[in-house]
């Protein structure tokens, strides 16, 4: 049985070249001893506040957010406290037999900007760009623009190919080929799953 480890510069370009990983737009210079940096897209979903008095877990409300989509030379500006999604710029897929997690990057971590909550880890068959869960802990707003580096990829292999992929037609997988920023698809109620997000889902 095979032992799950961290993979590396060279094994990471060596999977993308073999399309065992794929990872589009590719740009080799992004990748690190053992992660790829990953790009801002330009779409994001904001969030409402005004819509509901409280969000109910055994009645999840719909359409709390909204669609905003940035120009190349359009900042996104991301206010002190706020709370709104976005996604990676890459198109990321994985094969049975590797998850990978995102991280934010230490260096927009060190200026007040998290890059996700607790979506950081992606299922074995995942396909799609990579929704992040961006909140400002500072007290002065933060521009973002799309392109810049803003968090990095890391893959490990599984002891063995997973039975049920994401994707799989059991799992009810809500965000397998997503391409926009996606809102919430979490199922509330007694006995309910939690929607299967891949993780950055």
């Amino acid at each position: 049985m095979a032992t799950a480890s961290v993979l590396s510069d060279g094994t990471i370009r060596r999977l993308v070249g073999e399309g065992r990983i794929v990872i589009e737009p590719w740009d080799d210079t992004m990748v690190q001893p053992a992660s790829v940096d990953l790009r801002l897209g330009n779409s994001f979903r904001v969030f409402h506040n005004h819509r509901v008095s409280a969000i109910d877990l055994k009645n999840p409300p719909q359409d709390l957010t909204e669609p905003v989509t940035i120009e190349p030379d359009e900042p996104f500006v991301i206010h002190p406290g706020e709370f709104c999604l976005g996604r990676t710029e890459e198109w990321v897929e994985l094969p049975d037999d590797i998850v990978a997690r995102i991280e934010g990057k230490s260096s927009l971590g060190r200026l007040g900007l998290i890059v996700h909550a607790t979506a950081g880890f992606c299922d074995p068959g995942w396909k799609g760009t990579l929704t992040l869960e961006l909140n400002n802990l500072t007290r002065v707003p933060i521009k973002l623009w799309a392109g810049l580096p803003i968090a990095q990829l890391s893959f490990m292999t599984l002891d063995q190919a997973a039975e049920r992929p994401y994707g799989h037609p059991e799992l009810g997988s809500h965000y397998h080929g997503q391409r926009d920023a996606t809102e919430s698809r979490y199922e509330g109620g007694p006995g309910s799953q939690l929607a299967s997000g891949g993780g950055v889902g």
